[in-house]
């Protein structure tokens, strides 16, 4: 039907909208689409009404998500206390802020602005410098697919490779004039009236954005254990998140508290430096060799000359680590036989019998993180080493008490117990429509759809939000997934297809139902089995809810997260009928019901 030309057409006044004009029109009754005015075109009563904005060049790309010359470029403009608006914002400038970006510029969209808290980039590879830091997911696999680098120096790259990595990746986008540091966004609110966000900075800057991406990582606030009497400690105490590069732990007598991931690099590198080390430990975690070693100069070359090899290569590791994802989910059965190769690595190299049953787990492995190590083992073996497992008492000023009644003297206090698990509100207070929080929703347990959208916050997205972290393969594929989704979904607002993107309450809980009880069969989900053995990790919430792990394959979930769907969200606010020149409400009753939800793959 052509309803441009059919005779029970009816327009409306144009209506105006947040940096736009706009015009709706209705055809037998039914409210069909919004069309976009030239400002010229509604008289200048209107326009007088409008915020100044300049308007695209002559030469404008055209936006290849919807073939249309992209009308969102940036238009930004200083108001009168100096803030400048954007109509994209990214939190943080790390693989997931980047990686948003980018998508936006291939997009052809340059209308956003990423905001980083720090003096630089990088996330979670700019705060953690400790001794030993690297990635326990091979360098290959740990980059971005559109940005492969054949010149990795290990099978495990380092901090600095990493970091390195990140900053000639964003220097080829040229990022760096995107990017506003020292940035630390601490409240956004949605503004319903005007449709739009509103960051508050520290200090007190004010800016408006339509959309926010928060890309600000799953784990990157530090979690320091609340132990009696710590605040008395005389001597250096910090996170291993938060290094003390200045303090010479040369001769020292160093405490170290947690053997997790961290924990397993950087002792090994610190044990034959210091004085004596006493590591405190609550549970041992399953540990398999790293096999790290050197990456060929012939690898190198091949991979720089012919870069299908490196992608094949990176397929293979792929799919070798997306196999290990069925023990851990389907039939934790399978992981008896990774049990069996840890347990045999630990008895080749611990000897003494009481130091390797203070090593061995007692649990089904993948309940908690599996590590990977090729000397944590030995380092643990080594005379000035002592592997404390009784419970820490009390700090005192010199020395620490444990619950058997044993104080030990200590110089150096080193925190390796990890972040708090995901929540964007744990460090920036966030209000959704109608004035809810994020915190107070998410009081027992974060939860979203597919970990991108949320139910009450338009226009808000997120990457590595909840329920989308992985425990066997690379989080760069998921960021990635999540990066191309989002994209879709900004294309409905470029269309205006949807004037706000808010996921349906409904779709949102049937996911998250349907979500939980995939855990069920997973080793996350213990029973007492021999095969999932009772186990406690911070994968899941206070509340009993799985909240940072997807609890199937990472294909599953990008064969899920291909193709956006627009009935999972609220649709268009069509208004009622009003007098000629009455503003219309902001939300108007749905025209027709929305389809059911899909439930997760």
């Amino acid at each position: 039907m052509d309803w441009h030309r059919h005779r029970n057409r009816r327009c409306f006044p144009p209506l105006i909208r947040p940096g736009k004009i706009v015009k709706l029109c209705k055809v037998s009754g039914h409210y069909f689409r919004i069309l976009e005015l030239p400002a010229a075109a509604v008289g200048p009563s209107i326009n007088d009404t409008m915020p100044t904005q300049t308007q695209p060049s002559s030469d404008a790309k055209p936006d290849v998500v919807t073939g249309a010359v992209d009308r969102h470029r940036q238009t930004e403009h200083t108001s009168g206390d100096g803030s400048v608006d954007t109509e994209i914002a990214i939190l943080g400038a790390g693989f997931a802020g980047m990686c948003m970006a980018i998508g936006l510029l291939k997009a052809g969209r340059t209308d956003f602005v990423i905001y980083e808290k720090a003096d630089s980039l990088g996330g979670t590879w700019r705060d953690n410098t400790y001794p030993g830091c690297a990635c326990d997911v091979p360098s290959q696999l740990y980059s971005y697919s559109f940005a492969q680098h054949a010149g990795w120096s290990r099978t495990f790259a380092t901090q600095p490779e990493i970091l390195a990595y990140m900053k000639q990746v964003a220097q080829q986008h040229k990022l760096d004039a995107k990017i506003e540091l020292n940035a630390q966004v601490t409240a956004i609110q949605w503004d319903q009236s005007q449709r739009l966000w509103r960051l508050t900075f520290h200090g007190g800057r004010c800016v408006t954005a339509r959309v926010v991406v928060s890309g600000v990582g799953g784990l990157h606030l530090p979690k320091t254990p609340a132990l009696p009497g710590l605040e008395s400690f005389a001597g250096p105490a910090f996170h291993s998140a938060r290094w003390r590069h200045e303090v010479d732990l040369t001769g020292k007598t160093v405490a170290v508290i947690g053997t997790g991931a961290s924990a397993i690099q950087f002792i090994p590198e610190i044990a034959g430096t210091v004085g004596t080390l006493h590591v405190f430990q609550r549970t041992p975690p399953w540990v398999l060799p790293r096999n790290d070693r050197p990456t060929s100069r012939l690898a190198r070359w091949a991979f720089a000359r012919v870069p299908l090899l490196q992608r094949l290569w990176r397929a293979v590791q792929y799919w070798n680590a997306e196999s290990i994802a069925l023990g851990f989910t389907l039939k934790p059965k399978l992981m008896g036989r990774g049990q069996k190769r840890s347990a045999t690595f630990l008895k080749s190299i611990v000897k003494d019998p009481v130091l390797h049953d203070k090593l061995m787990p007692m649990y089904t492995m993948g309940c908690k993180r599996v590590l990977i190590s090729d000397d944590f083992y030995a380092t643990m073996t080594r005379e000035n080493v002592n592997l404390i497992t009784d419970r820490i008492a009390e700090v005192r000023p010199h020395s620490i008490l444990t619950a058997d009644g044993i104080e030990r003297p200590v110089d150096v206090i080193i925190h390796a117990t990890g972040f708090q698990p995901f929540h964007p509100a744990a460090d920036m207070q966030i209000s959704g429509r109608d004035n809810r929080t994020l915190a107070a929703d998410w009081h027992d347990g974060p939860e979203a759809f597919y970990g991108v959208a949320v139910a009450g916050y338009p226009n808000y997205f997120m990457l590595m939000g909840p329920n989308s972290g992985l425990g066997h393969n690379s989080i760069l594929f998921m960021i990635e997934t999540q990066v191309q989704y989002i994209l879709q979904c900004l294309a409905w607002l470029a269309t205006d297809r949807l004037d706000t993107i808010e996921v349906r309450q409904d779709v949102q809980r049937a996911f998250n139902d349907s979500l939980q009880k995939k855990f069920d069969k997973s080793v996350w989900k213990s029973d007492g089995s021999v095969y999932r053995l009772p186990c406690t990790s911070w994968y899941v919430h206070a509340s009993g809810k799985h909240t940072a792990l997807w609890p199937s394959f990472s294909a599953t979930y990008w064969l899920a997260m291909r193709r956006a769907d627009s009935s999972h969200y609220l649709p268009r606010q069509l208004p009622k009928e009003l007098p000629s020149g009455k503003k219309l409400p902001s939300e108007a009753p749905l025209t027709s019901p929305a389809p059911p939800a899909r439930r997760v793959a």
